[in-house]
């Protein structure tokens, strides 16, 4: 009995082990995939899952106002950036091909600045891009493109390094992000760890010091005029001190903070600040991304450590318990054999009936003579 029962625990060990391997080794490997199906929410926040607009706010920011037929101006007041990304799954599907197919999906990106206090939308982009399924970075794609209504208008762009999202199990260590300005990657440190509503994300910040735009001299030709009276010549500098809170199992924004600065320095005359905002995620943008990234990291979890971890523990305990009960239920039978086997060396001689001793006794024999 004690060998059927521990070959079948053996059996169930050998299982769990199989099916730790699977969870850790298959599994968990197409779970650490951006996904096909994710869907921007809709008003009611559905369906399940689906990815919320971020809304990131800057007060007492100084912007420069474009409107036509009306010579640009500077403005101070609260500016609220939307950004949505959109995964584009027709696009995919008919685009990713050859090298591309199944390593990488297409996200859309929008977004708007408004100022608060008057609903104005001071300036928008959109943006389409090929993203690696597993490290969330830009791939070399012949139709991305960045579409701004900014000074810069609309150009070719080559996206690379991370955009909206870092890699799953991010590592402490730095990465290259694009941005939208200078529109390339550019290096992105490790800066520490931080508890964003409760949650440990990796702290990363990317400094990018003042750069010429390079804007078009008819571009710059326009705001010379009404901003800076009696320069011939100019450039665009920008600068940028950008900090993302990341949680590192999903890779998900959890907060963001960018301190842009836009300034027109002209050959005559004293620069202008055409932006200088100091962009954070609103309360409740933050507590959105905690939670969907903490929904994110615990499925990883479950799927890539805790499934694997307790089916080893339970093999294993499994192998052990089946292979001791194998071995002590063939002790027992060898045990049971041997007392069978010395009982059977030892047992007495069988005695003989009462005739058989009777009719051979002497008595009976000295009876018969007398006789």
């Amino acid at each position: 009995m004690k060998a059927r029962l521990g070959a079948v625990l053996f059996g169930i060990g050998v299982l769990c082990l199989v099916l730790a391997a699977g969870a850790a080794f298959f599994v968990a490997p197409t779970v650490t995939k951006l996904p096909y199906d994710l869907k921007l929410c809709n008003a009611e926040n559905k369906p399940e899952g689906c990815l919320k607009s971020s809304v990131a706010v800057a007060e007492n920011a100084k912007f420069l106002q474009l409107k036509a037929g009306i010579p640009p101006t500077v403005q101070t007041g609260t500016l609220e950036a939307t950004t949505e990304v959109a995964p584009q799954a027709g696009t995919t599907e008919a685009e990713m091909t050859g090298d591309l197919e199944g390593k990488t999906v297409v996200w859309g990106a929008y977004g708007t600045v408004k100022w608060v206090q008057s609903g104005e939308v001071i300036s928008q982009y959109s943006a389409e891009l090929a993203l690696d399924r597993r490290t969330a970075a830009a791939v070399g794609w012949d139709k991305q493109f960045l579409q701004t209504d900014g000074p810069q208008g609309p150009s070719e762009v080559t996206f690379g390094g991370q955009t909206y999202k870092f890699p799953f199990h991010t590592e402490r260590k730095d990465y290259e992000y694009f941005d939208r300005d200078v529109r390339k990657a550019l290096p992105i440190r490790f800066d520490g760890t931080e508890k964003i509503n409760g949650t440990e994300a990796y702290r990363f910040q990317q400094v990018i010091e003042e750069t010429d735009l390079g804007m078009a001299a008819e571009r710059i030709g326009a705001l010379l005029g009404p901003l800076a009276p009696g320069a011939t010549s100019g450039k665009v500098m920008y600068s940028n001190t950008r900090t993302i809170w990341v949680e590192p199992v999903s890779g998900n924004f959890v907060k963001v903070r960018e301190q842009q600065k836009k300034t027109l320095v002209p050959d005559q005359g004293t620069p202008v600040a055409l932006l200088d905002a100091d962009f954070v995620y609103t309360d409740q943008t933050i507590a959105n991304s905690v939670e969907s990234a903490g929904k994110n990291r615990d499925k990883l979890l479950l799927i890539g450590r805790t499934i694997p971890l307790v089916l080893t523990v339970v093999g294993a305990l499994a192998l052990i318990v089946g292979l001791w009960l194998v071995l002590a239920g063939r002790r027992a039978t060898a045990a049971a054999r041997h007392r069978a086997a010395v009982d059977a060396d030892t047992a007495p001689a069988p005695r003989q009936s009462s005739e058989q001793v009777t009719s051979g006794s002497p008595a009976r024999d000295g009876e018969a003579g007398s006789r």
